[in-house]
């Protein structure tokens, strides 16, 4: 993808990113209205994968003042553009923007049952340090992960 960009969501990206929601996930969606919110809250950082009209992925960290942790709150890859190391790249731009805002840990959480994305977690540097049960919608465990930025 030569003309991949990773830049800030802006309000004309809500459709879209309500699009690959819904495809991404069965249950635990963010909604669209949460996602207006979002692109304006200062506590918050929604970016994009795009390559020319097409959101190919996204990722939302959010911060809390004070702090130096940063949270991976989701993210996502269109189906199409999986297996590009798209997932990669939009998590080393989470890191980066993390840094640039003074935090020094980033944290998520991940499905249990989501073998590819804790792979790619764990290739990252990421480190397991906990578990919530029952986390999901569906019931599912959540492994809570970190990484020193």
């Amino acid at each position: 993808m030569a003309d991949l960009r990773i830049r800030d969501a802006r309000a004309g990206d809500i459709d879209a990113l309500a699009g690959l929601e819904a495809a991404s996930f069965p249950g635990d969606r963010i909604p669209r209205a949460s996602f207006r919110r979002l692109l304006v809250r200062p506590s918050a950082a929604l970016r994009l994968a795009t390559s020319g009209d097409a959101l190919l992925g996204y990722s939302l960290l959010l911060f809390r003042k004070g702090s130096t942790l940063a949270r991976l709150y989701s993210i996502a890859v269109a189906r199409e553009a999986r297996s590009l190391g798209l997932g990669r790249r939009l998590m080393k731009d989470a890191e980066r923007i993390a840094r640039a805002r003074g935090c020094t840990r980033l944290r998520l959480e991940v499905r249990a049952d989501n073998a590819a994305a804790i792979r790619l977690y764990e290739a990252l540097g990421y480190r397991a340090f906990g578990r919530h049960p029952g986390y999901y919608e569906d019931g599912m465990e959540a492994i809570r992960l970190e990484r020193e930025l």
